[in-house]
């Protein structure tokens, strides 16, 4: 007997039926389903495909704790993959370090790989996870998508696998990172809760900084000593990381010598924007997805918050308060429209509170143009463990700069430069910028000659200043004279 064939309309139709039913009572299914019985289905069907499936999967997750850190070996797999990622399809390229002509490529998002070890071939696959909805309305810190990696092989060869082929992928991974590692800029600027970097290229060195060779000798003496003191802060109790504030006047070099810190060490800098940060919980969580080997910054602290004045205003309230009762809830209302709601108390715990011990081998440095205006608490030693007063150029840092700007180790001028320098206060950045050839036509002797009419121009101002003052101080002199002789008088 020959059965009759089904048209093609007739197949898709009674496709379509059926998949429109099974739809319908899995929606029921998920509806109606006791929550119990749904989990205990959901485990037989995990373990039946567990039973099934000869291949064991390993998961690396970009982040650990709950997004709380950045998982170290996930960068380290990152980086093995992109020299054995050969067959993957869609690939994602970065530039290499020193080499502008040469590209890293490493597998993209959803893509697979094939890898072989001792004649065994595994496969990576990697992948995302966006982050759940936020319950609750509009949170301010929004989570960012979660990556992945997986790894997958079959189960007869678990012990090959977890023993020596991870081993032999940490290895190579860091061999790789250590030779194609870029240093990196992070922000956390324009109200993000989370950091964003570029490539740090920055070219200061101490070599080239504008300071008396002895105090850069100590300052580096200092930073190389941290470095090799591991087990030394472990003995001592203390975490592992330092606390620096400079401070000095505009055009110092305070950011100049942050620079010459991070290539010095080698270190990532993240340059912490506190108005960008909503409140002490945020800047909590800011601080835990930092790494190691980095420099916390936070540039000009005096001005970053109003976080000096704190105490006093708690003390200093007046007594009718009652009457200000309309202003009290303006100025409320304008903080938080300001944004940041960070405190002074959270500030200290991000220092050397609990939290700052999430990672060793840290820098924090702070700077400010006016120290005095700063909390002592903020400052004290244990915080801010190196006070680095950065004062205007003197004769030392003069020569420095010569020597950058205008490859000069002396010069009939210096001697001229020299007297004039010790009299007045420039700041290093002037004295740089009148060194810089203005024009292919400007050789060292213009340039020198620029900077002395500067240096006697500033000399004449200051004498200008003093001569007035004590013209100013004499009339005052005078006129007090006169007015007791009118007392007399009277």
């Amino acid at each position: 007997m020959i059965l009759p064939v089904k048209s093609m309309p007739d197949t898709w139709s009674a496709v379509g039926s059926a998949l429109v039913t099974f739809i319908f009572f899995w929606d029921m299914f998920r509806r109606y389903c006791p929550p119990e019985i749904r989990s205990y289905l959901e485990k037989c069907t995990a373990r039946l495909s567990g039973f099934l499936n000869p291949n064991i999967q390993v998961s690396i997750h970009e982040y650990t704790g709950n997004h709380l850190r950045p998982h170290e070996a996930y960068s380290i797999v990152d980086a093995y993959l992109s020299s054995n990622s050969i067959d993957a399809k869609r690939l994602k390229a970065e530039m290499v370090k020193e080499n502008e002509n040469k590209l890293m490529l490493s597998m993209d998002e959803y893509e697979k790989t094939t890898d072989v070890f001792n004649g065994v071939q595994v496969t990576w696959i990697s992948g995302k996870v966006s982050p759940p909805p936020q319950t609750g309305g509009f949170s301010y810190y929004p989570e960012p998508e979660r990556r992945f990696y997986k790894l997958k092989f079959h189960k007869c060869y678990k012990k090959m696998m977890t023993e020596e082929y991870l081993e032999h992928v940490i290895r190579k991974g860091r061999e790789i990172q250590a030779r194609n590692r870029q240093r990196k800029l992070y922000t956390n600027g324009h109200s993000k809760s989370y950091w964003s970097h570029i490539v740090f290229e920055h070219p200061a060195k101490f070599a080239t900084l504008a300071m008396e060779p002895e105090k850069k000798e100590e300052i580096v003496d200092d930073l190389l000593t941290f470095t090799k003191s591991k087990d030394y802060y472990a003995r001592i109790g203390k975490a592992w990381k330092r606390g620096y504030l400079l401070y000095g006047p505009p055009g110092t070099g305070k950011s100049t010598m942050i620079a010459a810190m991070a290539n010095l060490l080698d270190y990532d800098v993240y340059d912490l924007e506190l108005t960008s940060v909503k409140d002490n919980t945020e800047l909590r969580k800011l601080l835990t997805e930092t790494t190691t080997k980095s420099i916390i910054v936070i540039e000009d602290i005096d001005c970053s918050l109003d976080l000096t004045g704190q105490r006093t205003k708690k003390e200093e309230k007046p007594a009718e308060e009652k009457p200000e009762k309309v202003e009290k809830k303006s100025s409320r209302k304008e903080k938080e429209e300001s944004g940041s709601k960070v405190t002074l108390s959270g500030l200290l715990n991000f220092i050397d509170g609990l939290w700052s011990a999430c990672a060793g081998e840290r820098l924090i440095v702070f700077t400010t143009n006016y120290v005095d205006k700063l909390d002592p608490a903020l400052t004290r030693r244990g915080r801010m463990d190196k006070h680095i007063e950065l004062s205007y150029c003197k004769y030392e840092g003069f020569k420095v700069l010569a020597k950058n700007y205008l490859e000069l180790d002396r010069h009939p001028l210096f001697q001229t430069i020299e007297e004039l320098i010790q009299e007045v206060e420039i700041t290093p950045a002037d004295v740089a910028e009148n060194l810089m050839p203005k024009s292919a036509k400007e050789g060292p002797d213009q340039c020198l000659q620029n900077l002395i009419c500067i240096l006697k121009e500033t000399k004449n101002r200051k004498c200008r200043e003093v001569k007035d003052a004590d013209t100013n101080e004499d009339a005052e002199i005078i006129e007090d004279a006169a007015a007791v002789l009118d007392t007399h008088a009277i």
